[in-house]
């Protein structure tokens, strides 16, 4: 059954910053049902970054009680089957942020793609941060080229496709995320689910609602329909509603 928590941004305690996301996080590890889950780190996008890699376990490990690893895919060179063996050895995989194009370009050479969707089927909960949001979609709204360019146009990147809609994070705090989403889904007849910072969007199975980490912190649907543009703000609610609801046009 698909487990999955999807968010739009935040901090859990990188140097110099707040932490914003802890009650997402402790949603994430209420999901495996274990008293110290095995917390899989994948930090693909960020190039394998080690020190984002000790925030990362800081805070799953310290702060909330979890047994923490990491899966570097870039820097050390691994049989395909010892990765898969790690990937479905852990109770929670989360996905941290970065260049979402270079990261799935790399899973798909390596076949972490493939794995990840074992991992699904597993049960394994999925998670993760921009990036680590994004890649559950079919796609998503990234700025990978502005790590090589910084006025570069932001680009539609494909996901693995386990939600079928296009997912975009940071759209409260990167302002060029709303113009842009609103042009690309003009050319685009599905639905994107856009999500603030300290927001995320919860799948269990055939189900979903919207979570967040701050009460101002909101998620909406957006999509274009016979010419004309909306926005609807999907509701934050305890009870979990049918995914059909979130991925039509309504």
């Amino acid at each position: 059954m698909r487990t999955i928590i999807a968010i739009g941004g935040g901090e859990i305690g990188r140097p110099g910053f707040p932490i914003e996301t802890t009650s997402i996080d402790k949603e994430i590890i209420s999901l495996n049902g274990k008293k110290k889950p095995k917390v899989l780190f994948v930090p693909t996008a960020s190039s394998d970054s080690e020190p984002y890699f000790e925030v990362v376990k800081k805070h799953f490990g310290k702060r909330l009680g979890c047994a923490v690893d990491v899966l570097y895919l870039l820097k050390n060179k691994q049989l395909k089957e010892k990765i898969e063996k790690k990937i479905l050895s852990h109770d929670i995989i989360y996905v941290g942020g970065g260049n979402t194009l270079k990261m799935m370009r790399a899973w798909r050479k390596l076949g972490v793609d493939k794995m990840l969707l074992k991992a699904c089927e597993k049960g394994i909960v999925l998670s993760g941060v921009s990036a680590g949001a994004m890649c559950w979609f079919s796609f998503g709204l990234s700025d990978s080229l502005r790590f090589s360019s910084k006025n570069a146009p932001m680009i539609k990147v494909r996901g693995l496709s386990i939600v079928n809609a296009l997912f975009c994070p940071h759209y409260d705090i990167e302002k060029k995320r709303e113009p842009e989403l609103k042009k690309m889904m003009k050319k685009d007849s599905g639905i994107a689910i856009a999500v603030e910072n300290c927001c995320a969007v919860e799948i269990i199975g055939g189900n979903f609602r919207v979570i967040s980490s701050k009460k101002t912190a909101k998620a909406y649907k957006v999509y274009w329909e016979n010419g004309k543009y909306f926005k609807k703000e999907i509701p934050k609610q305890k009870k979990f509603l049918p995914i059909k609801e979130l991925v039509a046009k309504n």
